[in-house]
């Protein structure tokens, strides 16, 4: 293992973590509904809601991806379509004109139905089977530390930008309208398209093996 390696994983992990943080979607609806209704300590809950409910789907991902392992054809096309995904992720992150945080008529929400909309929600299943499983299996062949330190910059990235969320919208509710909001999300959809090609780079890799 390399420091370039280990850095290139810690960078994928932390820009995948941030961007599904901050994107819009259900469960950040729900951060901010809780924020607006009962301060930022409610956001801060269904914000954590990812800690509970991703394990049974990334446990499901690697047990699929490692019945579909020692098909050099599989693994290109997992490859392929987390390439399109992530392709689809930085494009809608390029798209985002800001999130309208005008929430105050959803019901208020709790850590439960938290967990509920993220286990129905299905980007994270989507997620973890084309992009985040193929990468921690591929991170294993670096050592278990590349593997723990790219789960642990995506958790704490994902679950840090949407406390950061919780907090900003119990504060002030011009945050995520903002320029800044804008900005990043530009930036983190070109990182997200050029990881893209490398997903795509790694497709045509294995097809070329067999």
């Amino acid at each position: 293992m390399t420091n370039g390696d280990l850095f290139t994983y810690i960078m994928l992990g932390a820009t995948l973590g941030l961007s599904a943080g901050i994107s819009p979607g259900p469960l950040l609806t729900l951060v901010i509904s809780e924020s607006l209704k009962h301060g930022p300590g409610g956001g801060i809950k269904v914000a954590l809601s990812p800690l509970i409910t991703d394990l049974p789907i990334i446990l499901a991902s690697l047990l699929i991806l490692a019945r579909l392992g020692k098909s050099p054809a599989a693994v290109g096309i997992i490859a392929f379509a987390g390439a399109i995904f992530l392709f689809f992720l930085g494009w809608e992150c390029l798209q985002t004109k800001g999130l309208a945080n005008s929430t105050e008529n959803v019901q208020p929400r709790s850590l439960k139905k938290g967990i509920v909309a993220n286990l129905l929600n299905p980007h994270p299943y989507l997620f973890w089977i084309t992009v985040g499983a193929p990468t921690a299996i591929k991170a294993r062949q670096d050592g278990v530390i590349t593997v723990i330190l790219f789960f642990a910059a995506f958790y704490i990235l994902l679950t840090g930008s949407k406390i950061m969320v919780a907090w900003m919208t119990g504060k002030t509710r011009s945050f995520l309208s903002g320029k800044a909001y804008r900005w990043i999300m530009r930036l983190l959809g070109i990182v997200l398209l050029l990881f893209s090609a490398f997903f795509i780079y790694d497709g045509v890799q294995m097809f070329s093996g067999i």
